[in-house]
């Protein structure tokens, strides 16, 4: 919840837990107009292609492996961009100076099963055409997983659902299905930004 103690576990997390700090300070001391809002990951159009999503589509459609960090149980809440836009926009106008609310999409799932969806709609939308594999799937190879890495993110979105009034209108499937379709219809963007960085 929002009034759960912030405890990083990697100098990734830290970084962005001690923005939370720093803004929560001028609003405590210089009474700053400030609302802070705390997402889960989100996913969509425009991702960078590093990222796990991106990345997952792009590695199997050029018929590379896909990597899983340790065994891919790893859970996730994921938020649909679109979703988190709209709530950023209604916490601004309707949320509170001072207050604190957590933005999450209610889609927990393992990294192994978001990659294994991604895979089936890809089957679906753009078969495999490798002469060695016939599904996506068999193109999941486990990595060793990273350091300090959380079993688990998960967020309560109680706050802003009952004080707000804001839920999020995508569920993972239906998100995702649109994400996939949309980087098989802008593979252009996507060479051109994996280009340019390398």
């Amino acid at each position: 919840t929002e009034n759960h103690p912030l405890a990083p576990n990697s100098p990734y997390a830290a970084s962005k837990a001690s923005s939370d700090l720093l803004v929560r300070s001028y609003v405590e001391t210089f009474n700053f107009p400030a609302i802070i809002t705390r997402c889960s990951n989100n996913y969509g159009p425009f991702q960078f292609p590093e990222k796990l999503i991106p990345l997952i589509i792009l590695n199997a459609l050029d018929g590379k492996n896909l990597p899983i960090y340790g065994n891919g149980k790893q859970i996730r809440d994921w938020l649909y961009v679109e979703d988190h836009a709209k709530a950023l926009l209604h916490v601004a106008l309707n949320g509170q100076a001072g207050e604190t609310y957590n933005i999450g999409g209610n889609n927990e799932i393992q990294n192994i099963e978001v990659v294994k969806i991604i895979c089936r709609i890809l089957d679906d939308l753009s078969p495999c055409k490798s002469k060695n594999i016939t599904k996506y799937e068999q193109l999941i190879t486990h990595v060793a997983d990273r350091a300090g890495h959380d079993v688990r993110y998960a967020i309560d979105i109680t706050k802003i659902s009952t004080k707000l009034n804001w839920v999020p209108t995508e569920t993972f499937l239906s998100g995702i299905k649109k994400t996939v379709q949309w980087y098989l219809d802008n593979m252009h963007w996507c060479k051109n930004i994996i280009n340019h960085e390398s």
